[in-house]
């Protein structure tokens, strides 16, 4: 099986299926962060499929889409369009805005896998 990257198409679907299970507080917040999905690069990961799904930004942060490893992760940027850090969590959407959350609320968030 060859890899291709994931599809707006593909991406909506793992959205909506997302916020038809996430609880209201968690609903409010992802209302409040997030945006229509774009493509933001990465450098070096991001290169082969140019970019990865951005799905939310919240300050200096965006929740993103990788589609190498088929999960949501959050990562720094400096300059709009780029994503600062790789992550490679195989995380639902659900569960990254629940670790966002926890960052807010608590001050911690889950594990972050980082790239080999």
């Amino acid at each position: 099986m060859t890899w291709a990257p994931l599809s707006e198409f593909e991406l909506w679907n793992l959205i909506n299926e997302a916020e038809s299970t996430m609880r209201p507080s968690l609903y409010r917040l992802w209302e409040a962060i997030q945006i229509a999905p774009e493509k933001w690069q990465q450098v070096p990961y991001g290169q082969r499929s140019g970019g990865f799904w951005v799905v939310a930004v919240i300050g200096q942060q965006v929740l993103w889409y990788n589609d190498i490893e088929r999960g949501f992760n959050i990562s720094v940027y400096r300059q709009f369009g780029v994503i600062e850090e790789y992550f490679c969590n195989q995380d639902s959407l659900v569960e990254t805005v629940q670790s966002l959350q926890n960052l807010l609320s608590e001050g911690y968030s889950l594990v972050r896998a980082g790239p080999p």
